[in-house]
């Protein structure tokens, strides 16, 4: 009785507020009212206000059927302007209510409110909503749920229970300070002190035991892990001790069942687990370490797996052997590599099969010089990072605004289709020219339904190479081909899957090498592009395209709101 009554005020934060009860029919629900505030939390042996949706860290869950519609009516109390983003919703037609602040919306400003329409299409499984306004997404986030239709159900065993598992970082200093204070100085970001999974750091940091995350298992039961990764600048292995997972879906969609001891996922992704209770009753850690970076936060986020029953309980629960070490390369690839669609009768997929518009786009970060060397970066110059060597520009009024209202000088329309000079791009040494990028608020326009692929490219640019996960608004790509080095387009091509690849909304760039991704333009408006290690975003590593509208009223932007909020 214990264990469940722990179990249950563990739970109790996660899912108190704003839980939508399934709905029997896709419609539009009653709006959902959040408030955003400064609330209490402690950690890490200290106390600090934070950004929280209702108070809760993480943030309240959404449950919602294929093809639901949501309204959600955001007020913010707390100190400073932010922006909702729904991170996986396809949105289709619909993107004023995508929610990155300047892109598809002016900011709501501390005392105001916003009201977003939130359409589901063809998403199901798990996906995540965050704010998307500076580094505000640290402590305001939390997971969205996309139950089958009514008459269908899962594509594999239906589970006997399910918990989120979400990852995120904890920083002791205010986080809208720390990205300040960086970005005014041109040095690297604090690291966090601590990595968290459902809002605590777990045993292994001081203060952090008592509050240790518990799930509560039944032994020969099986159980969905949906796991989230909300943290800002890592990406992280996750295992659970003595306990096998078989992976079954990844960014709000389903993949051919893999069986593995341990998951690899990069800020921005879900993936979703299959795991039985079928070990020996006792207490097992769940764990979670970064991937090697170059500023990466070295600890481990614990939490314990408990199973009922009459046993006596271990001094220090199990650790997972099978946990990767920080610098495992080739754990990374050897996980990746397995992620194939579903593609099956019930879960089709439509990979283009030809291409109308290629995008190679490198990944940097450089440095732009400050006078006098007056600045933190390398040899007093700023930070800077870049695709296709143009450092992103935020504007004074968002994108979207701009391009439905035709209003000028905000953006321009040339954002580069290959990057300005091609050289050994992951190369221990590089020439002077490529370490400096140009600015601006560049856009790429895309024609309504024509077939993309873009390569993303990395680059050993201030010998800075690590893995960069690219994240799409308003779509899902197709992984089609990732490697090591140099991309050629002569031959890997050859290797691409055109057949079962993996349908996501963010693609793992691999350290010193490339990935491709393919997807149809079949979604009018502003969407936003960019890398979701936070600091790489912040420094400009962020790009926008404008997909035309189609011909008819269905396959064009819809109208705005009545109420926008002003810049």
């Amino acid at each position: 009785m214990e264990l469940k009554k722990s179990l249950k005020l563990e739970l109790l934060g996660f899912f108190l507020l704003n839980v939508f009860v399934l709905s029997m029919a896709k419609t539009t629900v009653r709006p959902i009212n959040w408030v955003l505030n400064e609330t209490t939390y402690t950690r890490l042996c200290s106390t600090k206000k934070i950004l929280t949706v209702n108070g809760l860290f993480p943030g309240p869950t959404l449950y919602v059927r294929k093809g639901d519609r949501l309204a959600v009516n955001v007020q913010n109390q707390g100190k400073y302007n932010v922006t909702i983003h729904w991170h996986g919703v396809k949105q289709p037609g619909n993107p004023w209510s995508d929610g990155p602040e300047y892109i598809t919306q002016c900011p709501i400003k501390p005392g105001a409110n916003f009201t977003y329409q939130i359409i589901f299409s063809t998403e199901e499984g798990t996906l995540w909503w965050h704010a998307h306004s500076d580094w505000s997404r640290a402590t305001v986030h939390g997971p969205i749920v996309v139950y089958p239709e009514v008459g269908t159900t899962y594509p594999f065993p239906k589970p006997d229970a399910e918990f989120p598992i979400v990852f995120a970082s904890w920083f002791k200093g205010d986080v809208m300070e720390i990205i300040e204070s960086a970005l005014k100085d041109g040095g690297e970001t604090n690291k966090s002190d601590a990595l968290t999974i459902n809002g605590q750091p777990g045993d292994l940091y001081n203060c952090s035991k008592n509050g240790t995350f518990n799930i509560l298992v039944n032994q020969g039961k099986r159980y969905l892990l949906r796991v989230i990764n909300s943290i800002m600048n890592e990406e992280v292995f996750f295992a659970v001790a003595q306990h096998n997972f078989t992976v079954v879906g990844m960014d709000g969609a389903y993949v051919k069942p893999i069986d593995t001891n341990y998951i690899f996922i990069t800020p921005g992704q879900t993936i979703d687990i299959l795991m039985t209770a079928n070990k020996s009753p006792s207490y097992y850690y769940m764990a979670a370490r970064a991937y090697v970076a170059v500023v990466y936060d070295n600890t481990t986020t614990t939490a314990i797996l408990k199973y009922t029953g009459n046993y006596t309980a271990p001094s220090k629960p199990a650790f997972p052997s099978k946990l990767p070490n920080y610098t495992d390369i080739n754990a990374v690839t050897n996980f990746t590599k397995r992620i194939k669609a579903l593609a099956s009768d019930d879960y089709p997929i439509n990979v283009p099969q030809k291409v109308d518009t290629q995008l190679f786009i490198t990944i940097s970060v450089g440095s732009i010089p400050c006078p006098n060397d007056s600045c933190d970066g390398p040899n007093g110059s700023r930070l800077a990072a870049s695709l296709n060597n143009v450092s992103f520009e935020t504007p004074a009024v968002d994108l979207l605004q701009a391009y439905y209202r035709q209003i000028g000088g905000i953006y321009t329309t040339d954002f580069p289709s290959v990057p300005p000079y091609f050289f050994n791009f992951t190369a221990d040494e590089m020439p002077d020219n490529v370490l400096i990028p140009s600015t601006g608020t560049k856009v790429k326009v895309l024609e309504f339904n024509s077939n993309v692929e873009i390569v993303f490219q990395g680059t050993n640019i201030l010998s800075a190479a690590e893995n960069h996960p690219m994240h799409l608004h308003g779509f899902s790509f197709y992984h089609v081909g990732s490697g090591f080095g140099n991309f050629d387009n002569k031959t890997d091509p050859n290797g691409y899957n055109l057949v079962d690849p993996p349908e996501i909304n963010t693609v793992g760039v691999p350290k010193n090498g490339w990935a491709a991704v393919r997807f149809k333009a079949d979604n009018p408006g502003v969407w936003f592009m960019h890398c979701h290690l936070e600091r790489h975003s912040s420094w400009g590593m962020d790009m926008a395209f404008i997909v035309k509208n189609g011909t008819t009223k269905s396959t064009s932007i819809r109208r705005p709101p009545r109420y926008l909020n002003p810049c």
